[in-house]
């Protein structure tokens, strides 16, 4: 009897499971299902499904973007331009992913009234595929109702809210990219400035900057980044009237040239001209048509020297700590080396707190000034730094030169200037690490 009991009561729970299962399973099912008045979608397509968006609009050109082989957007009809991706991209998603704001009609015998009998603006959607979809966008619906809509080949007629009628309503201007020079950034290999009298090369070591030009010398790769994307950032002002642009144009014939730019990655190399008429910045670009007026801070970014893009500083560690440093100044030697955690010096733990003050200083140790010509006298400190798990190792030699100093890197023809001040707080630095006291007793 109790076995009987036992397995009543297994079937009775495994029957209450199969039923809680496909309970809750069908529950599920239903939440997954758009309430059955949510507004209905319109299209539904992805950003890989569309090949070509086609804007008409009743007072301006019929607008025509096309995927190149790369996936990227073109602008190929009233003219070739390039297009600005985002701009694109936006305009392709919102067209793609349109949904309703309400249902007005479900099948509308008479379009006129909507204003989608002769709309507005139509837009035809190309899929991979070859499909073609129309999007016709019709009057304002009364009483901030939205705008009336509907698709080629349904029926129905629908209103969106006036955020989406904006993102759909774009000119010319609001596709095209308006850059002066369409490089890519992160593949240049090669930036060429002719300023200032002087034609300065910097080339790209993966993610190194060097000067190449007119002699190999260390770069300030902040100072070439902000460079190029100055250049960058340059942008067409396409609201300039017909007139205008040719002013444009004279006026850059007779100015006075300020400087060059090339810059060069996988596609070829691309080169903006920037001259001056009185306080007026004009450029004129190999990748565009025209003569366009540029920001005053672009020419200033441009019209330097070789030494504003030097690298000042005497180490390139950088932000990484060191694992050995050794240092001999007037006398005295000073050796760390890292393990672990730990500093050490002559098998001595370190006060970290004072190491690190003395590795600070290195790092930001900086000459003055440039020195393109003198000799290097006696040396009064050499400091030998090892990083990179060791596979980087900088030395630095300085010698005394009146009241300053001079210094240079092992290897290196390039002399730079310091100020006593900075050599002085060096030497204290290293001075001033002292033994770790042992932890106190509780």
């Amino acid at each position: 009897m109790r076995l009987r009991g036992l397995m009543l009561g297994t079937l009775v729970l495994l029957a209450l499971a199969v039923g809680v299962y496909f309970s809750n399973k069908q529950k599920s099912a239903e939440a997954a299902k758009p309430p059955t008045d949510a507004p209905p979608k319109i299209l539904t397509l992805t950003e890989r499904d569309i090949a070509k968006i086609a804007l008409k609009k009743h007072d301006a050109d019929e607008i025509i973007l096309e995927k190149n082989a790369a996936g990227k957007w073109q602008i190929t009809f009233p003219k070739p331009y390039g297009a600005d991706q985002e701009a694109a991209n936006q305009l392709s998603s919102s067209v793609g992913t349109l949904t309703s704001d309400k249902l007005i009609e479900d099948k509308a015998a008479d379009l006129s009234g909507y204003g989608l009998k002769a709309p507005n603006i139509e837009i035809d959607v190309t899929t991979t595929k070859g499909a073609t979809k129309r999007l016709r966008i019709g009057d304002d619906a009364p009483a901030n109702g939205g705008t009336y809509v509907s698709l080629d080949g349904d029926p129905r007629v629908f209103t969106v809210s006036s955020y989406n009628k904006t993102s759909l309503d774009k000119s010319l201007n609001d596709l095209r990219d308006k850059r002066l020079l369409t490089f890519e950034q992160d593949k240049l290999s090669r930036v060429e400035l002719i300023a200032k009298k002087q034609d300065i090369e910097f080339g790209r070591d993966k993610d190194q900057w060097q000067i190449v030009k007119p002699k190999p010398l260390r770069a300030d790769g902040f100072q070439v980044e902000e460079l190029i994307r100055k250049v960058k950032d340059a942008k067409m002002d396409l609201t300039v009237s017909e007139d205008d642009a040719k002013k444009a144009a004279s006026t850059f014939n007779s100015g006075t040239p300020v400087a060059t730019v090339k810059m060069t990655d996988p596609s070829g190399t691309q080169q903006l001209e920037v001259r001056k008429v009185k306080d007026v910045y004009y450029a004129k670009s190999s990748a565009v048509d025209g003569v366009h007026k540029v920001a005053n801070d672009l020419a200033t970014s441009l019209d330097k020297s070789v030494d504003d893009f030097r690298n000042k500083k005497l180490f390139d560690f950088g932000f990484s700590d060191p694992n050995k440093i050794e240092m001999h100044d007037n006398g005295k030697t000073y050796a760390f080396e890292k393990k672990g955690e730990d500093w050490l010096s002559s098998g001595k733990k370190m006060d970290s707190t004072s190491v690190q003050s003395f590795v600070d200083k290195l790092r930001d140790l900086a000459s003055t000034k440039f020195i393109d010509s003198g000799t290097f006298g006696a040396q009064t400190m050499d400091i030998s730094v090892t990083s990179n798990d060791g596979k980087r190792v900088e030395k630095v030699l300085i010698s005394k030169q009146g009241n300053d100093y001079i210094a240079k890197r092992d290897n290196e023809p390039a002399l730079y200037g310091m100020d006593a001040k900075t050599v002085d707080d060096l030497s204290k630095a290293a001075g001033d690490v002292k033994e770790a006291q042992p932890p106190k007793k509780k």
